[in-house]
Protein backbone atom coordinates (compact mmCIF):
# COMPACT_ATOMS: atom_id res chain seq x y z
CA UNK A 1 0.00 0.00 0.00
CA UNK A 2 1.29 3.47 -0.88
CA UNK A 3 1.88 6.22 1.65
CA UNK A 4 -1.10 8.09 0.21
CA UNK A 5 -3.27 5.01 0.58
CA UNK A 6 -2.30 4.62 4.24
CA UNK A 7 -3.01 8.29 4.90
CA UNK A 8 -6.41 8.01 3.29
CA UNK A 9 -7.21 4.99 5.45
CA UNK A 10 -6.32 6.95 8.58
CA UNK A 11 -8.49 9.84 7.39
CA UNK A 12 -11.34 7.46 6.58
CA UNK A 13 -11.16 5.95 10.07
CA UNK A 14 -11.13 9.39 11.69
CA UNK A 15 -14.06 10.54 9.57
CA UNK A 16 -16.04 7.38 10.30
CA UNK A 17 -15.49 7.75 14.06
CA UNK A 18 -16.38 11.46 14.03
CA UNK A 19 -19.42 10.80 11.86
CA UNK A 20 -20.61 8.06 14.21
CA UNK A 21 -20.34 10.44 17.17
CA UNK A 22 -22.21 13.16 15.28
CA UNK A 23 -24.93 10.66 14.43
CA UNK A 24 -25.14 9.69 18.10
CA UNK A 25 -25.59 13.36 19.02
CA UNK A 26 -28.40 13.64 16.47
CA UNK A 27 -30.13 10.50 17.73
CA UNK A 28 -29.73 11.66 21.33
CA UNK A 29 -31.27 15.03 20.59
CA UNK A 30 -34.12 13.38 18.74
CA UNK A 31 -34.82 10.95 21.58
CA UNK A 32 -34.31 13.27 24.54
CA UNK A 33 -34.65 16.96 23.59
CA UNK A 34 -37.31 17.19 20.91
CA UNK A 35 -40.12 19.20 22.53
CA UNK A 36 -42.31 18.94 19.44
CA UNK A 37 -43.30 22.60 19.80
CA UNK A 38 -42.83 23.54 16.15
CA UNK A 39 -44.73 26.10 14.08
CA UNK A 40 -45.27 23.57 11.30
CA UNK A 41 -46.82 21.24 13.85
CA UNK A 42 -49.11 24.02 15.04
CA UNK A 43 -50.13 24.72 11.44
CA UNK A 44 -50.74 21.02 10.84
CA UNK A 45 -53.02 21.02 13.88
CA UNK A 46 -54.82 24.07 12.46
CA UNK A 47 -55.32 22.30 9.12
CA UNK A 48 -56.80 19.33 10.92
CA UNK A 49 -59.27 21.70 12.60
CA UNK A 50 -60.19 23.45 9.35
CA UNK A 51 -58.21 26.63 10.04
CA UNK A 52 -55.39 28.50 8.29
CA UNK A 53 -54.36 30.36 11.43
CA UNK A 54 -52.90 29.14 14.70
CA UNK A 55 -54.12 29.91 18.17
CA UNK A 56 -50.71 31.19 19.23
CA UNK A 57 -47.22 31.41 17.78
CA UNK A 58 -45.02 28.54 19.02
CA UNK A 59 -41.84 30.25 17.78
CA UNK A 60 -40.95 33.70 16.44
CA UNK A 61 -41.57 34.92 12.87
CA UNK A 62 -45.34 34.65 12.85
CA UNK A 63 -47.62 37.15 11.14
CA UNK A 64 -50.47 38.91 12.91
CA UNK A 65 -53.23 39.99 10.51
CA UNK A 66 -56.70 41.19 11.45
CA UNK A 67 -56.32 39.78 14.95
CA UNK A 68 -55.24 36.29 13.86
CA UNK A 69 -51.84 34.65 14.01
CA UNK A 70 -50.43 32.96 10.91
CA UNK A 71 -47.37 30.85 10.18
CA UNK A 72 -45.65 32.76 7.39
CA UNK A 73 -43.76 29.85 5.86
CA UNK A 74 -44.95 27.78 2.84
CA UNK A 75 -47.30 24.95 3.82
CA UNK A 76 -45.81 21.68 2.53
CA UNK A 77 -43.80 20.81 5.70
CA UNK A 78 -46.97 21.31 7.75
CA UNK A 79 -48.94 19.07 5.38
CA UNK A 80 -46.23 16.44 5.79
CA UNK A 81 -46.72 16.58 9.55
CA UNK A 82 -50.52 16.29 9.51
CA UNK A 83 -50.68 12.47 9.85
CA UNK A 84 -48.27 12.55 12.79
CA UNK A 85 -50.14 15.39 14.51
CA UNK A 86 -53.44 13.62 13.82
CA UNK A 87 -52.09 10.51 15.52
CA UNK A 88 -50.20 12.06 18.45
CA UNK A 89 -51.73 15.55 18.74
CA UNK A 90 -49.92 18.87 19.09
CA UNK A 91 -47.46 19.14 20.68
CA UNK A 92 -47.79 15.45 21.45
CA UNK A 93 -45.70 14.45 18.44
CA UNK A 94 -42.06 14.68 19.53
CA UNK A 95 -40.35 13.02 16.61
CA UNK A 96 -39.42 16.02 14.48
CA UNK A 97 -35.66 15.51 14.72
CA UNK A 98 -35.94 11.80 14.01
CA UNK A 99 -38.30 12.55 11.13
CA UNK A 100 -35.78 15.08 9.84
CA UNK A 101 -33.11 12.39 10.09
CA UNK A 102 -35.24 10.09 7.96
CA UNK A 103 -35.73 12.81 5.34
CA UNK A 104 -32.00 13.55 5.25
CA UNK A 105 -31.27 9.84 4.90
CA UNK A 106 -33.54 9.81 1.84
CA UNK A 107 -31.59 12.78 0.47
CA UNK A 108 -28.32 10.88 0.91
CA UNK A 109 -29.82 7.82 -0.79
CA UNK A 110 -30.85 9.98 -3.75
CA UNK A 111 -27.36 11.47 -3.91
CA UNK A 112 -25.80 8.01 -3.96
CA UNK A 113 -27.89 7.28 -7.06
CA UNK A 114 -26.91 10.61 -8.61
CA UNK A 115 -23.20 9.95 -8.04
CA UNK A 116 -23.55 6.52 -9.59
CA UNK A 117 -25.35 7.91 -12.63
CA UNK A 118 -22.62 10.55 -13.04
CA UNK A 119 -20.00 7.77 -12.84
CA UNK A 120 -18.34 9.07 -9.71
CA UNK A 121 -15.78 6.53 -8.52
CA UNK A 122 -17.08 4.59 -5.50
CA UNK A 123 -14.44 5.82 -3.06
CA UNK A 124 -15.02 9.45 -4.00
CA UNK A 125 -18.78 8.94 -3.79
CA UNK A 126 -18.43 7.66 -0.22
CA UNK A 127 -16.35 10.69 0.72
CA UNK A 128 -18.93 13.01 -0.82
CA UNK A 129 -21.77 11.31 1.03
CA UNK A 130 -19.84 11.67 4.30
CA UNK A 131 -19.29 15.34 3.46
CA UNK A 132 -22.98 15.91 2.83
CA UNK A 133 -24.03 14.05 5.95
CA UNK A 134 -21.57 15.52 8.45
CA UNK A 135 -19.68 18.45 6.89
CA UNK A 136 -22.41 20.48 5.22
CA UNK A 137 -25.36 22.63 6.37
CA UNK A 138 -27.55 19.52 6.05
CA UNK A 139 -26.27 18.15 9.36
CA UNK A 140 -27.06 21.26 11.37
CA UNK A 141 -30.58 21.71 9.95
CA UNK A 142 -31.28 18.03 10.60
CA UNK A 143 -29.97 18.33 14.15
CA UNK A 144 -32.39 21.19 14.78
CA UNK A 145 -35.38 19.92 12.81
CA UNK A 146 -37.58 20.64 15.81
CA UNK A 147 -37.35 24.30 14.72
CA UNK A 148 -39.63 25.56 11.97
CA UNK A 149 -36.85 27.04 9.82
CA UNK A 150 -34.68 23.95 9.94
CA UNK A 151 -37.45 21.45 9.27
CA UNK A 152 -38.44 23.49 6.20
CA UNK A 153 -34.92 23.22 4.88
CA UNK A 154 -34.68 19.50 5.57
CA UNK A 155 -37.82 18.89 3.51
CA UNK A 156 -36.85 21.43 0.86
CA UNK A 157 -33.36 19.97 0.39
CA UNK A 158 -34.87 16.54 -0.23
CA UNK A 159 -37.23 17.90 -2.87
CA UNK A 160 -34.48 19.87 -4.62
CA UNK A 161 -32.27 16.79 -4.60
CA UNK A 162 -35.08 14.69 -6.08
CA UNK A 163 -35.55 17.22 -8.88
CA UNK A 164 -31.91 16.61 -9.88
CA UNK A 165 -32.33 12.85 -9.44
CA UNK A 166 -35.34 12.92 -11.78
CA UNK A 167 -33.26 14.48 -14.57
CA UNK A 168 -29.97 12.66 -14.02
CA UNK A 169 -31.24 9.21 -13.09
CA UNK A 170 -34.67 9.08 -14.73
CA UNK A 171 -34.24 11.50 -17.65
CA UNK A 172 -37.65 12.93 -16.76
CA UNK A 173 -38.04 16.69 -16.88
CA UNK A 174 -41.77 16.51 -15.96
CA UNK A 175 -40.92 14.52 -12.81
CA UNK A 176 -38.27 17.10 -11.99
CA UNK A 177 -40.93 19.79 -12.39
CA UNK A 178 -43.11 18.00 -9.84
CA UNK A 179 -40.30 18.00 -7.29
CA UNK A 180 -39.45 21.65 -8.00
CA UNK A 181 -43.08 22.50 -7.30
CA UNK A 182 -42.94 20.62 -4.00
CA UNK A 183 -39.61 22.27 -3.14
CA UNK A 184 -41.16 25.68 -3.84
CA UNK A 185 -43.85 24.91 -1.27
CA UNK A 186 -41.02 24.55 1.27
CA UNK A 187 -38.45 27.10 0.09
CA UNK A 188 -39.44 29.80 -2.39
CA UNK A 189 -35.93 29.97 -3.90
CA UNK A 190 -36.55 26.64 -5.60
CA UNK A 191 -38.51 28.54 -8.24
CA UNK A 192 -35.20 29.30 -10.01
CA UNK A 193 -34.28 25.62 -10.51
CA UNK A 194 -36.13 25.02 -13.83
CA UNK A 195 -33.53 26.93 -15.89
CA UNK A 196 -30.74 24.66 -14.69
CA UNK A 197 -32.82 21.50 -14.94
CA UNK A 198 -33.85 22.27 -18.51
CA UNK A 199 -30.25 22.72 -19.66
CA UNK A 200 -29.13 19.70 -17.63
CA UNK A 201 -31.79 17.57 -19.32
CA UNK A 202 -30.55 18.37 -22.84
CA UNK A 203 -28.34 15.63 -24.35
CA UNK A 204 -24.68 16.51 -24.17
CA UNK A 205 -23.05 17.45 -27.44
CA UNK A 206 -26.28 18.38 -29.19
CA UNK A 207 -27.27 21.94 -30.11
CA UNK A 208 -29.69 23.59 -27.73
CA UNK A 209 -32.50 23.45 -30.30
CA UNK A 210 -31.67 20.08 -31.89
CA UNK A 211 -35.17 18.75 -31.14
CA UNK A 212 -37.29 21.77 -30.22
CA UNK A 213 -40.67 19.98 -30.26
CA UNK A 214 -39.56 17.30 -27.78
CA UNK A 215 -37.84 19.84 -25.55
CA UNK A 216 -40.88 22.12 -25.60
CA UNK A 217 -43.25 19.26 -24.69
CA UNK A 218 -41.13 18.14 -21.71
CA UNK A 219 -40.66 21.72 -20.57
CA UNK A 220 -44.40 22.42 -20.76
CA UNK A 221 -45.25 19.31 -18.75
CA UNK A 222 -42.67 20.25 -16.14
CA UNK A 223 -43.97 23.81 -16.16
CA UNK A 224 -47.50 22.63 -15.40
CA UNK A 225 -46.36 21.15 -12.08
CA UNK A 226 -44.44 24.31 -11.19
CA UNK A 227 -47.38 26.50 -12.20
CA UNK A 228 -49.71 24.35 -10.10
CA UNK A 229 -47.49 24.82 -7.06
CA UNK A 230 -47.40 28.58 -7.62
CA UNK A 231 -51.20 28.62 -7.96
CA UNK A 232 -51.60 26.69 -4.72
CA UNK A 233 -49.29 29.09 -2.90
CA UNK A 234 -51.03 32.16 -4.32
CA UNK A 235 -54.44 30.78 -3.33
CA UNK A 236 -53.09 30.01 0.15
CA UNK A 237 -51.81 33.59 0.48
CA UNK A 238 -55.07 35.07 -0.78
CA UNK A 239 -57.09 33.03 1.68
CA UNK A 240 -54.91 34.27 4.54
CA UNK A 241 -54.06 37.86 3.67
CA UNK A 242 -56.41 38.84 0.86
CA UNK A 243 -53.68 39.01 -1.78
CA UNK A 244 -52.07 36.16 -3.76
CA UNK A 245 -48.66 37.83 -3.52
CA UNK A 246 -48.69 38.64 0.20
CA UNK A 247 -46.75 35.93 2.02
CA UNK A 248 -47.19 37.42 5.49
CA UNK A 249 -43.72 38.88 5.84
CA UNK A 250 -45.22 42.37 5.85
CA UNK A 251 -47.08 41.46 9.04
CA UNK A 252 -44.27 39.73 10.95
CA UNK A 253 -44.67 40.15 14.69
CA UNK A 254 -41.25 39.41 16.16
CA UNK A 255 -41.26 39.70 19.95
CA UNK A 256 -37.47 39.96 20.24
CA UNK A 257 -37.35 43.76 20.19
CA UNK A 258 -33.84 43.83 21.63
CA UNK A 259 -32.43 41.69 18.81
CA UNK A 260 -30.57 42.91 15.75
CA UNK A 261 -33.05 40.99 13.56
CA UNK A 262 -35.96 43.03 14.93
CA UNK A 263 -34.05 46.25 14.35
CA UNK A 264 -33.20 45.24 10.81
CA UNK A 265 -36.80 44.40 9.94
CA UNK A 266 -38.25 47.57 11.49
CA UNK A 267 -35.50 49.99 10.45
CA UNK A 268 -34.06 48.56 7.25
CA UNK A 269 -36.74 46.26 5.88
CA UNK A 270 -36.62 42.62 4.79
CA UNK A 271 -34.14 43.38 2.01
CA UNK A 272 -31.48 46.07 2.00
CA UNK A 273 -28.00 46.67 0.61
CA UNK A 274 -26.99 47.47 4.19
CA UNK A 275 -26.93 43.71 4.86
CA UNK A 276 -24.65 42.87 1.93
CA UNK A 277 -21.26 43.20 3.64
CA UNK A 278 -22.34 41.24 6.72
CA UNK A 279 -23.89 38.41 4.72
CA UNK A 280 -21.02 38.21 2.22
CA UNK A 281 -18.31 38.04 4.88
CA UNK A 282 -20.20 35.37 6.80
CA UNK A 283 -20.81 33.32 3.66
CA UNK A 284 -17.20 33.32 2.45
CA UNK A 285 -14.71 34.48 5.12
CA UNK A 286 -15.95 34.30 8.72
CA UNK A 287 -14.14 31.58 10.65
CA UNK A 288 -15.37 29.49 13.57
CA UNK A 289 -15.84 32.11 16.27
CA UNK A 290 -16.10 31.41 19.99
CA UNK A 291 -16.77 34.17 22.48
CA UNK A 292 -14.82 34.43 25.74
CA UNK A 293 -15.68 36.38 28.87
CA UNK A 294 -14.60 36.86 32.45
CA UNK A 295 -12.06 39.36 33.78
CA UNK A 296 -9.20 37.60 31.95
CA UNK A 297 -11.23 36.49 28.90
CA UNK A 298 -10.65 32.85 29.79
CA UNK A 299 -14.25 31.68 30.15
CA UNK A 300 -16.03 30.27 27.10
CA UNK A 301 -19.37 32.09 27.18
CA UNK A 302 -20.80 31.90 23.70
CA UNK A 303 -20.62 31.03 20.05
CA UNK A 304 -21.31 33.20 17.02
CA UNK A 305 -24.89 32.31 16.11
CA UNK A 306 -24.51 33.99 12.70
CA UNK A 307 -22.52 30.94 11.71
CA UNK A 308 -19.29 30.08 9.95
CA UNK A 309 -18.27 30.64 6.35
CA UNK A 310 -19.22 27.80 4.04
CA UNK A 311 -15.67 27.38 2.73
CA UNK A 312 -14.35 27.15 6.29
CA UNK A 313 -16.89 24.64 7.59
CA UNK A 314 -17.17 22.72 4.28
CA UNK A 315 -13.82 23.21 2.51
CA UNK A 316 -14.47 20.23 0.22
CA UNK A 317 -16.69 22.56 -1.81
CA UNK A 318 -13.53 24.32 -3.02
CA UNK A 319 -13.18 21.47 -5.50
CA UNK A 320 -16.09 22.99 -7.43
CA UNK A 321 -13.45 25.38 -8.77
CA UNK A 322 -12.45 22.56 -11.14
CA UNK A 323 -15.96 22.08 -12.56
CA UNK A 324 -16.21 21.45 -16.29
CA UNK A 325 -17.00 24.67 -18.15
CA UNK A 326 -19.88 24.20 -20.57
CA UNK A 327 -23.50 25.29 -21.00
CA UNK A 328 -24.62 23.23 -17.99
CA UNK A 329 -22.04 25.02 -15.86
CA UNK A 330 -23.21 28.38 -17.19
CA UNK A 331 -26.85 27.59 -16.36
CA UNK A 332 -25.93 26.26 -12.92
CA UNK A 333 -23.66 29.20 -12.10
CA UNK A 334 -26.37 31.64 -13.18
CA UNK A 335 -28.98 29.91 -11.02
CA UNK A 336 -26.65 29.85 -8.01
CA UNK A 337 -25.79 33.52 -8.53
CA UNK A 338 -29.46 34.52 -8.57
CA UNK A 339 -30.39 32.52 -5.44
CA UNK A 340 -27.28 33.44 -3.46
CA UNK A 341 -27.39 37.03 -4.67
CA UNK A 342 -30.93 37.55 -3.41
CA UNK A 343 -30.15 36.09 0.01
CA UNK A 344 -27.08 38.34 0.39
CA UNK A 345 -29.50 41.30 0.61
CA UNK A 346 -31.84 39.54 3.04
CA UNK A 347 -32.16 40.76 6.62
CA UNK A 348 -30.94 37.43 8.04
CA UNK A 349 -28.15 35.17 6.87
CA UNK A 350 -29.70 32.27 8.79
CA UNK A 351 -29.26 33.84 12.23
CA UNK A 352 -29.57 30.89 14.61
CA UNK A 353 -27.06 28.57 12.98
CA UNK A 354 -23.98 26.76 14.17
CA UNK A 355 -20.76 26.27 12.20
CA UNK A 356 -22.45 26.64 8.82
CA UNK A 357 -24.39 28.88 6.44
CA UNK A 358 -27.71 27.12 6.09
CA UNK A 359 -29.18 29.25 3.28
CA UNK A 360 -26.55 27.69 1.03
CA UNK A 361 -28.70 24.55 1.02
CA UNK A 362 -30.96 26.32 -1.48
CA UNK A 363 -28.25 26.14 -4.16
CA UNK A 364 -25.84 23.53 -2.83
CA UNK A 365 -27.39 20.64 -4.83
CA UNK A 366 -26.63 22.47 -8.08
CA UNK A 367 -23.05 23.17 -7.01
CA UNK A 368 -22.41 19.52 -6.15
CA UNK A 369 -23.67 18.36 -9.55
CA UNK A 370 -21.40 20.88 -11.27
CA UNK A 371 -18.49 19.72 -9.13
CA UNK A 372 -18.73 16.01 -9.99
CA UNK A 373 -19.76 16.11 -13.65
CA UNK A 374 -17.16 14.71 -16.03
CA UNK A 375 -13.70 13.45 -15.22
CA UNK A 376 -12.43 14.48 -11.82
CA UNK A 377 -9.07 16.33 -11.95
CA UNK A 378 -5.99 15.39 -9.86
CA UNK A 379 -7.06 18.01 -7.31
CA UNK A 380 -9.74 15.57 -6.13
CA UNK A 381 -6.96 13.70 -4.35
CA UNK A 382 -7.45 16.35 -1.64
CA UNK A 383 -11.07 15.27 -1.08
CA UNK A 384 -10.33 12.99 1.93
CA UNK A 385 -8.44 15.62 3.92
CA UNK A 386 -10.96 18.36 3.10
CA UNK A 387 -13.90 16.20 4.16
CA UNK A 388 -12.11 15.00 7.30
CA UNK A 389 -11.43 18.57 8.35
CA UNK A 390 -15.10 19.51 7.91
CA UNK A 391 -16.40 16.50 9.85
CA UNK A 392 -13.89 16.77 12.71
CA UNK A 393 -14.38 20.53 13.03
CA UNK A 394 -18.14 20.04 13.13
CA UNK A 395 -17.77 17.43 15.87
CA UNK A 396 -15.46 19.72 17.86
CA UNK A 397 -17.97 22.59 17.74
CA UNK A 398 -20.94 20.40 18.64
CA UNK A 399 -19.00 18.83 21.52
CA UNK A 400 -17.91 22.17 22.98
CA UNK A 401 -21.42 23.58 22.75
CA UNK A 402 -22.76 20.53 24.59
CA UNK A 403 -20.07 20.57 27.29
CA UNK A 404 -20.47 24.28 28.00
CA UNK A 405 -24.25 24.26 27.47
CA UNK A 406 -24.05 27.13 24.99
Amino acid sequence: MTVTGRRDRVLAALTALSGALLLAVLLGRGALRDAGFNSHGALADAFLHGRLWVERCPEIDCAVFEGRTYIIFPPLPALLLTPFVALFGFPGFKGLVLLGLGLSALSLLAWSRIFRALEVERGQALWLLAALAFASPLYQVTLRSDGVWFFSQTVGFLMMTLSLWAVICRSSLPLAGLFVGLAFLCRQMAIFYPLFLLVLALPRGRPLLANPASVAKSAMLAGLFVAAAIAVYCAYNAARFGSPFETGYAFIHNPGQDSFIWRRITEGGLFSRDYLLFNTLYLFLQGIHFEFGGPRLTELVGFDKAGTALLVASPWLLLAFYARLDRVFAAGAATIAVIAGITLFYHSNGAEQIATQRYALDWLPILIVLMVRGERPPAFAALPILVTWGVVANLAVVTLLALYRL
